[in-house]
């Protein structure tokens, strides 16, 4: 839905002037809004985290010194979402020359439509005015991407209507010129056939496009915005110097260092299935979740050239919540706790995110539950202290099992806690004070799998299942 034009803008050329509007390139009004955030303290964007000591402070000394600016980094690094958000430093009403497909300034038009139009009408030309919103054009690149969609082509439409090929008037503008007075950007810009990349040194160097034979040339006004990933990513092409040269300024992007950040956007990103009954997360699911990624970023049999996205966390969140869902609605508990028994769900959400370097995707689920168990294993001894441990470990030497599993409902844990009196101390500081019976039943399988992971415990399991026993049997 586009926002309605405030009636008190002035609708022509001589009241435009009469206003005492002042036009201003494009840069200059990205500066002029960047420098009050920045004297007012606040955040060139808001909704990514992660980058506020990286990424953002480089991308507002590029816009400040009025480049051009190419984004390098993997997938999933927020790159787009950062461009897009750019938008925001522009005026928000822009007049341009009515019916134009290039957005000429009324002051100064650049196509043979608005000069013609200016001439003709002086200052009763009408003017349009275009909201910020649609100051914006993005292009996926791809191997077919063609001149004529990048800058134009000689529309057979206008000719076969009696215009001349060489009529600039038969001209069909592509998205380049569409985007004058605004933001062009160009995501995975590598995958352009390297002609085509060529195509873009004028609009980046002499900022005009020339269309075909055409002895036409549009003084354009744009920023160009551009993504890639590193040159060692994809075999499907390659940035050319000369282009790469043109970019003022090359960002690196970087996935989020700290765990407290990355939880910090699954917690923003994620969508929730709606539920009959309240979702609580456990702090321990919400570390463990987000940690699969940070150790899979490190491991050796993870293609690291490709990236783990955020959206691995993000996809592996909602996946382990709606599992805990699916339970819940089979037992009838009065809150949706996922527990460590749900994470065996993470195949699912996990193995079309990441890339083997060493072995097939056959081997998917084996090195899929490798990097959550290691995950479990780094939160619980980084965050559990256990005193209890010689206690509980007696206990299962005593021939006493537990089971556990993701569709076993929350009282069974509960007796494990009565029959047990060494778990309920340690359950009750892991789960917190308050907590409901689903997080306790949660802490409860945490605990134990930790036990496991730290070689206290043995574990039988099968699938979600397991059987926590004594190692001495």
């Amino acid at each position: 839905m586009s926002t309605p034009i405030p009636e008190e803008l002035p609708r022509t050329l001589g009241a435009l002037r009469a206003s005492g509007y002042v036009s201003r390139p494009v840069r200059d009004e990205m500066r002029a809004h960047l420098e009050e955030r920045l004297r007012a303290g606040e955040p060139l964007v808001t909704s990514v985290l992660g980058y506020e000591d990286s990424v953002l402070p480089q991308l507002e000394t590029a816009l400040l010194a009025g480049h051009d600016v190419i984004l390098l980094g993997e997938r999933g690094q927020a790159k787009t979402r950062i461009i897009r958000s750019l938008v925001e430093l522009l005026d928000e009403w822009l007049p341009i020359v009515e019916g134009s497909d290039v957005r000429d300034d009324p002051y100064a038009p650049i196509s043979a439509f608005a000069v013609e139009r200016v001439r003709t009408l002086g200052d009763e030309t009408p003017v349009s005015w275009v909201h910020r919103s649609q100051r914006f054009a993005e292009k996926l690149a791809s191997p077919d991407t063609s001149m004529a969609d990048l800058i134009g082509e000689v529309d057979p439409i206008k000719v076969a209507g009696g215009l001349f090929l060489d009529d600039p008037r038969a001209l069909s503008y592509g998205l380049v010129p569409k985007s004058n007075r605004g933001i062009f950007a160009i995501n995975e810009l590598p995958d352009l056939s390297e002609r085509i990349q060529v195509g873009l040194l004028n609009v980046l160097e002499e900022r005009d496009v020339q269309i075909r034979g055409h002895l036409v040339r549009l003084e354009l006004d744009l920023l160009v915005v551009a993504t890639a990933n590193p040159e060692d990513y994809t075999n499907r092409g390659r940035l050319i110097t000369p282009l790469k040269d043109r970019f003022g300024s090359q960002i690196r992007t970087h996935y989020p260092s700290e765990l407290a950040t990355e939880i910090a956007i699954v917690h923003q990103e994620a969508r929730l299935p709606p539920s009959p009954r309240p979702i609580v997360v456990p702090w321990f699911i919400d570390d463990v979740v987000a940690r699969v990624s940070q150790v899979a970023r490190v491991s050796h049999v993870i293609s690291q050239s490709s990236g783990v996205s955020v959206r691995l966390s993000i996809a592996n969140y909602e996946t382990v919540v709606a599992s805990a869902l699916r339970r819940t609605l089979r037992t009838g508990d009065a809150h949706v706790v996922p527990r460590v028994s749900d994470l065996s769900a993470l195949v699912q959400s996990t193995q079309g995110k990441i890339e083997f370097d060493t072995m097939d995707d056959a081997d998917a689920h084996q090195v899929i539950a490798a990097l959550v168990a290691l995950a479990i294993r780094q939160c619980f001894s980084e965050n559990v202290v256990l005193d209890e441990a010689p206690e509980i470990v007696a206990a299962f030497n005593s021939e006493a099992v537990v089971h556990t599993g993701d569709d076993l409902p929350d009282r069974a844990y509960l007796e494990v806690l009565t029959a047990m009196a060494p778990l309920a101390a340690a359950v009750a500081r892991i789960a917190g004070p308050g907590a409901s019976d689903g997080e306790r039943a949660a802490a409860v399988e945490f605990l134990l799998e930790g036990l496991y992971l730290t070689k206290r415990l043995a574990k039988d399991a099968t699938g979600a299942r397991a059987l926590y026993r004594s190692r001495s049997r």
